[in-house]
């Protein structure tokens, strides 16, 4: 089908209100734009110098797990949590009563992120591991009442009071498996010919206007595009996240999506989305190569350290991975007493690589704020 044909769905009348019934989507796209085809070369391009960094940054596995929490971070403020990463790379028992619903909410998208990357070495992009991904998403959160794991049995809907004054009605219930069948077999189907950055792109469209679940679409649906980029060979690591695009220009990305529903141009749509793909994978290379710059630094650095050096170097392996740090956390992973760990982060603070952040007598806590810093302006 040539995407200026598409034909998004109809509206089905249920009782007493009308839900968006999508078609189904496994088959070959084409098309006929020519900025598709400039939009796809410089995504995929982008992607590729990303990916390049990916194998050139040592040990760059610490590094993708401040972009999972990040990410997980960013995805769960568009769906309204207000944490923010300082928080996020903080204990539990550290965090405010009242904002700890929201903590365990992004740590969650952090766990459920790790979880389906090592799974993806055993089964592939599936309903099964988006199941067992959404179950862990709701773990012991706000939405641990909404069927975690299991598609919705009931009808949802987006924004407005009630069904009747809602902004979209997806597919209702009874259409969900069919429609999730149908998605996940053109995920995987290898005889249609549909450039993997565009097909990515209109699975994520598909994914939300089913709306699967009860409660994490958003989430699980922005989940869903490392995790296909990487099960696909695009990416050797899970370095390219989305949320932090579509945060900043959330409006466009709703009206995006909407515009395909309403008037069934999906070109618009895979557009966008190429766009945040660009701008995305450019920002994650500027982040890498920040990253490489300290690391540079702070090796030069370590190796003043003299007789300290060991533990030392063992400590700047720990702030790449937890970048806000406690003297009983340093104590406990380094194998030291707090004594010794204490005298070392005061090191670390005259070296200008850790600064105190809480003003407390007690309990103090030291960020590594330059490093922190780099992804907070990627």
């Amino acid at each position: 089908m040539n995407l200026k044909d598409f034909k998004a769905g109809t509206l089905k009348q249920e009782y007493q209100y009308k839900s968006f019934l999508p078609n189904k989507i496994n088959q070959t796209f084409t098309w006929d734009d020519p900025q598709i085809n400039v939009l796809l070369e410089d995504a995929t391009r982008a992607l590729g110098e990303l990916n390049a960094y990916t194998m050139i940054v040592p040990n760059v596995d610490i590094f993708i797990q401040m972009h999972i929490t990040k990410e997980a971070n960013t995805s769960s403020k568009i769906e309204g949590t207000k944490t923010e990463m300082d928080e996020v790379l903080v204990s539990k028992d550290q965090i405010d009563p009242e904002k700890r619903d929201d903590w365990q909410e992004v740590r969650n998208y952090v766990d459920a992120m790790n979880y389906s990357i090592k799974e993806l070495d055993n089964i592939p992009l599936s309903n099964r591991l988006i199941k067992k991904v959404h179950e862990i998403l709701l773990n012991s959160v706000r939405g641990e009442t909404k069927l975690p794991g299991e598609f919705r049995k009931s009808q949802n809907w987006i924004g407005g009071a009630s069904i009747a004054s809602a902004y979209f009605i997806p597919p209702h219930y009874n259409n969900v498996s069919e429609l999730m069948s149908d998605l996940e077999m053109f995920i995987h189907n290898e005889e249609i010919f549909v450039p993997h950055l565009i097909k990515i792109a209109i699975v994520h469209y598909q994914f939300e206007t089913i709306h699967p679940f009860l409660d994490g679409n958003g989430r699980i649906g922005r989940l869903m595009i490392p995790l296909y980029l990487v099960s696909n060979g695009l990416l050797k690591k899970p370095s390219l996240y989305l949320s932090d695009f579509i945060e900043k220009n959330k409006t466009s990305y709703y009206e995006a999506l909407t515009r395909v529903r309403t008037t069934d141009d999906i070109i618009h749509w895979i557009k966008f989305f190429l766009e945040a793909v660009i701008s995305t994978a450019k920002s994650g290379v500027k982040t890498f190569e920040t990253i490489l710059s300290i690391k540079q630094d702070m090796d030069e650095k370590i190796i003043k350290f003299g007789k300290k050096a060991h533990n030392a170097s063992k400590l700047i392996e720990f702030l790449y991975q937890k970048p806000i740090v406690t003297i009983t956390e340093v104590a406990n992973k380094l194998n030291i007493t707090k004594a010794t760990a204490s005298s070392l982060i005061k090191d670390f603070q005259t070296n200008d690589i850790l600064n105190e952040i809480t003003g407390f007598q007690r309990n103090k806590s030291y960020a590594f704020t330059r490093y922190l810093q780099a992804y907070s302006k990627s």
